[in-house]
Formats: C-alpha cells, structure tokens, sequence
C-alpha cells in the first residue's frame, strides 16, 4: 500500500498544490481554470452553463531518473 499527501495553498488568485510528487499550481475560477501539475502538464479547463465540461491536457509525462 502506498502513501499519499495533498496539500493545497491558496495565494490570491492562485492555488499552490503541494503533493508527493512535487509542487504544482493553479490559476481561475468556476468556469475557466489553467493548472500545471509537478511533472509539467497543463491541464486547461472551461465549464460552460448546462453543465458541459471542455478540458485539454497539453505535455506528456516525464519521467527524472
């Protein structure tokens, strides 16, 4: 079983997620939202009324040996 820690900070408009595999960080609001994650993605998100949800992650894993 392994082990897993989240911790997210929220600086202004920004949000800063601490976790197990690194820092990531965030930036927008309920409709728009831009967040890069430790091992470099970009997710970007738009949430249109109706309930639809458009998301798109840019940049693959990379691994640090």
């Amino acid at each position: 079983m392994g082990w897993h820690y989240r911790k997210s900070i929220k600086v202004g408009p920004f949000r800063i997620n601490l976790s197990r595999h690194g820092v990531g960080h965030s930036f927008g609001n309920r409709r728009f939202h831009v967040s890069t994650t430790p091992d470099g993605r970009r997710h970007v998100s738009v949430h249109l009324p109706g309930g639809f949800h458009l998301g798109k992650t840019f940049g693959g894993k990379r691994y640090h040996y």
